[in-house]
């Protein structure tokens, strides 16, 4: 179960006027303004949702109430915000965003100094000050300033087109980028141009109601635009969510490429410059731990939203990664879709070769992702949820490891696995399995499936029908 109340994997999440509301974000402005304490600046940006404007000033008016200047970037993508935050020296960062959800949610994200994602601990202590955040309002003569910084989104462009630029071009790739109508827009097809690819961009118009898709770059959304990007002959399909957190790749070969896959990839050229380790989430699998151990590197589990914290453990670590999601420390600390797709163009550019050919000595594993709405009362899901964990452990027979470190994950011997959580952003089970032949993995999810419709069934939990996604 979440420690914290208001904030979960990735910070304030719900739909809006239920889960986030105006008044909500205003009060977080303020704590923020108290948690950081003085006068300094704190940065503001927002995604494209209907909402995100209207809570990215109510959040920039609590700030201003609490004594610090609030500096506006206006419409961004989360890591511009987070760039933003070291770059500007302000002492923390707030996105208004709520990611790959539905149009109707939003969300607010939190960042420190350096353009570190908020650790748990810090979000308690903020939850802290917003019961009592009355006592931080500033004097009439002791407001802060509203400070606009807009051409912050250019120096992102700039900085990133100079860090990641081929130094050998052996080729140009044509690349197919969908931007899920999000916030990274006018940012990554720009960018891969610059670079030096041929780009084609899809849905790279800002649409708060996200028109072309849902902005969850899963593969039963990508997979559909296959026909019609094939016609292009791209050498690699990218698309983001829609704050530009995340990234997912597809190829006409592969189709939807696996996200192990990608963070196996990021991992071998970072463990070709020099050993180190590897951090990685607790639904990451066999793909990367092979490759890790090829090149003789060392992997540190964390939970899911929370690679930023076990850097914290590991300052020396190589990178840190979950599925869609990389934060590479040698760029930034926080986590960066459009430097990943900045990061493959360069890889190809320089290595002479299409994405296929990357990922060519990258081993795959046939794996299965459930995504399972839980309806009801929120006292009857957590019931659900801790009975579940204990159900899991009893009943599913054969595991030689268990882990509980972020829901319930069960290794077996033959390097199969499966994985029972709790979404921290929708009121969803998540199901991650693998196995080494797909007959495997169907038996996994067959059994994992009945001992999550029995313990529904027991405690009279309704269930959605689950969206299925496999390879």
């Amino acid at each position: 179960m979440r420690s914290s109340r208001l904030f979960g994997t990735a910070g304030v999440r719900g739909r809006y006027l239920e889960a986030v509301r105006p008044g909500l974000a205003y009060d977080v402005g303020v704590s923020v303004a108290a948690h950081v304490g003085s006068r300094g600046t704190i940065t503001i940006g927002h995604d494209v949702r209907t909402t995100s404007p209207l809570l990215a000033l109510s959040a920039g008016s609590g700030v201003m109430s609490g004594g610090v200047d609030a500096v506006f970037l206006g419409l961004v993508p989360t890591p511009v915000l987070a760039y933003s935050v070291p770059h500007t020296k302000s002492k923390a960062g707030i996105m208004i965003t709520a990611s790959h959800n539905p149009p109707p949610d939003n969300g607010i994200k939190i960042f420190q100094y350096n353009g570190m994602e908020y650790t748990e601990k810090m979000e308690e202590e903020l939850e802290q000050l917003m019961q009592v955040k009355s006592k931080f309002h500033a004097s009439w003569d002791q407001v802060g300033r509203l400070i606009d910084a807009k051409e912050m989104g250019e120096d992102y462009v700039d900085e990133i087109s100079n860090v990641l630029r081929p130094r050998n071009v052996k080729y140009t790739p044509r690349i197919y980028v969908d931007c899920s109508n999000g916030a990274a827009s006018n940012y990554t097809p720009r960018i891969l141009r610059i670079l030096g690819a041929k780009v084609f961009s899809a849905n790279c118009h800002p649409d708060g109601y996200f028109p072309a898709h849902e902005p969850e770059p899963r593969q039963d959304v990508l997979e559909p635009i296959l026909p019609v990007a094939s016609s292009l002959s791209p050498d690699v399909i990218m698309a983001h969510d829609g704050d530009a957190d995340r990234l997912a790749a597809l190829t006409n070969k592969k189709g939807f490429v696996k996200q192990d896959v990608l963070i196996a990839l990021y991992s071998k050229y970072k463990l070709m410059d020099g050993k180190g380790t590897i951090i990685i989430s607790v639904d990451v699998g066999n793909s990367v731990l092979d490759v890790v151990e090829k090149y003789g590197g060392r992997i540190v589990r964390s939970k899911l939203g929370k690679i930023h914290e076990k850097l914290l453990e590991h300052p020396g670590a190589l990178l840190a990664a979950e599925p869609w999601k990389l934060i590479d420390p040698k760029w930034g600390l926080w986590v960066d879709g459009i430097y990943q797709a900045s990061l493959l163009t360069k890889l190809m550019m320089e290595e002479g070769v299409n994405m296929d050919a990357l990922l060519s000595d990258i081993p795959t594993y046939p794996w299965a992702r459930l995504s399972v709405p839980v309806l009801g009362k929120l006292d009857e899901k957590e019931e659900f949820y801790e009975k579940l964990e204990e159900r899991l452990l009893s009943d599913m027979n054969g595991y030689e490891n268990a882990s509980t470190l972020d829901g319930v994950r069960l290794d077996f011997p033959d390097k199969s696995w499966v994985l029972v959580r709790l979404s921290g952003t929708e009121p969803k089970i998540r199901i991650y399995i693998e196995g080494l032949e797909m007959k495997k993995v169907e038996e996994l999810i067959e059994k994992t499936m009945a001992i999550v419709r029995g313990v529904a069934k027991e405690i009279q939990v309704e269930l959605g029908e689950p969206i299925v996604n496999k390879g």
